[in-house]
């Protein structure tokens, strides 16, 4: 299959570009800097230059392959009205083929809760606040084969959000605690990037017109248990301190208010098409179990 990928070069992005092409798919990874595109050639890929935002642009590329797979996103306060651009485009240029379009939310959009499933409400935190109008646009869409795939934390390949505990400040008595975000109590469902990337093939190729998964493996560890093994990798010795909620917030915003968020998901849906993680677990990635 001829695949037009978004986001290429980004942290999920290249691991999808890589099982795209690892599954036998011919990829077009679109790009905007031209000097990106030597990492798409590295990877078997063919880059093709060009903005997500460019409607005219999106449409032709769209309508020359055989299906698309859209990871990309500016990240800031420009993601709405651009992602609107995209689905607008990419819709007209796929339309009325029946060709697959797997497009990207986040579970964030779920809000909290013990049980997130793919029918669980969205309530999603004021980050990502525009982002559910889009999934239902794009699932509700006719003479396409669309999928939206709203992944839980990425972590692996010393990428993601993880970031956020490991590079975090220190506290304590000479800085050798590492920073628990809100109480820690809070759960956050996981995946490993090489596993939602498996996801991204296995939708693109079998799921059904209107399909929404979760991209979760089933493993939710409180953030507390998450800082404690990445501050003895750090040869802390496991040594933490929690901020607090409020501290939280003040520190890191709009993203501090996601991130304090109780989720716990299995990707039940995932696993009825045939998706079945097989990498480390986060706490076994960051023991090096």
């Amino acid at each position: 299959m001829r695949v037009l990928l978004t986001g290429a070069t980004g942290y999920v992005g290249s691991a999808v570009l890589e099982a795209l092409v690892a599954g036998g798919h011919e990829v077009l990874g679109l790009v905007r800097d031209p000097d990106r595109a030597g990492a798409v050639r590295e990877r078997g890929a063919s880059p093709v230059i060009g903005d997500i935002t460019d409607a005219a642009r999106v449409r032709e590329l769209a309508a020359g392959a055989d299906g698309v797979v859209h990871l990309a996103s500016p990240g800031d306060a420009t993601s709405a009205e651009a992602e609107d651009t995209f689905v607008t485009a990419v819709l007209a240029g796929l339309g009325g083929t029946g060709k697959p379009l797997v497009s990207t939310a986040g579970i964030w959009d779920h809000g909290s809760g013990g049980e997130l499933t793919e029918v669980s409400p969205f309530r999603a935190p004021r980050i990502t606040a525009w982002r559910p109008e889009v999934t239902r646009r794009v699932l509700a869409a006719t003479g396409v084969r669309t999928a939206v795939i709203s992944p839980a934390l990425v972590y692996g390949r010393g990428g993601g959000l993880l970031r956020v505990i490991t590079g975090g400040p220190r506290r304590g008595v000479g800085s050798q605690a590492l920073t628990v975000l809100g109480s820690g109590e809070q759960h956050w469902a996981t995946v490993h990037v090489d596993d939602l990337a498996a996801l991204y093939v296995l939708a693109l190729e079998k799921a059904r017109a209107g399909t929404y998964l979760i991209g979760a493996s089933g493993v939710n560890p409180t953030v507390r248990e998450i800082t404690v093994a990445a501050s003895r990798a750090a040869g802390l010795d496991g040594r933490v301190e929690p901020e607090g909620l409020a501290g939280t917030v003040e520190r890191l915003g709009l993203l501090g208010e996601a991130l304090l968020l109780d989720q716990r998901a299995s990707g039940t849906a995932a696993r009825q098409l045939g998706w079945q993680p097989t990498r480390p677990t986060l706490l076994e990635h960051l023991t090096g179990r």
